[in-house]
């Protein structure tokens, strides 16, 4: 039997993955059924069993692959600028169902729990070191402890891939965006 190049594993990963995670986008966890999943991806139970052990940990791959995405760009541009990012480019983020999904599984799946609290901080200390160099220059506001800041921030986060997730109306929220930005940053005197 030929040796599969380990660029074509990658590939072939790559391929499990986008179409898994549209299909848990769209059906939820429990929804996206294996032959849901074979359907998405256009491959067999066989070829996408083996390179991921079952269902669940192939959400944990996707949910993992999508908290470091969003760690880059938050240690670059951000946190508001991922919040900006989603309001202006809802198809270029499927996986926002899937963060409503993850929270879902926190609640209700300790052994999920288990497995995402191993691999969840990424996010948070991307924001974490992003905030301090903010504060270290100035344009942060030093009179909040930055993990007040950094809940705030990830508050507000959930609540807009909710509002995005479940179809609700996006007006005025580059204005709301534009308000939680000014909140975290120095108040210049006038």
């Amino acid at each position: 039997m030929p040796k599969v190049s380990d660029d074509r594993l990658a590939a072939r990963r790559r391929e499990i993955l986008d179409g898994a995670r549209h299909c848990f986008a769209e059906y939820g966890y429990d929804g996206a059924t294996v032959k849901r999943i074979e359907e998405s991806t256009g491959l067999s139970r066989g070829a996408i069993f083996h390179h991921f052990r079952d269902k669940e940990a192939l959400f944990l791959a996707l949910a993992q692959e999508d908290a470091e995405r969003m760690a880059d760009v938050a240690a670059e541009e951000g946190l508001v600028q991922v919040m900006r990012d989603m309001l202006a480019r809802p198809q270029d983020f499927d996986w926002l169902g899937t963060r409503l999904e993850i929270a879902r599984k926190l609640r209700t799946d300790s052994s999920f729990r288990d497995a995402w609290s191993a691999h969840s901080g990424d996010v948070e200390q991307a924001l974490i070191r992003r905030l301090e160099r903010g504060r270290a220059t100035g344009r942060l506001r030093d009179d909040v402890p930055v993990n007040i800041l950094v809940k705030y921030l990830d508050l507000m986060l959930d609540g807009l891939i909710t509002r995005l997730a479940s179809g609700q109306p996006t007006d005025d929220l580059h204005a709301v965006l534009d308000l939680v930005e000014e909140s975290v940053r120095t108040q210049r005197a006038d």
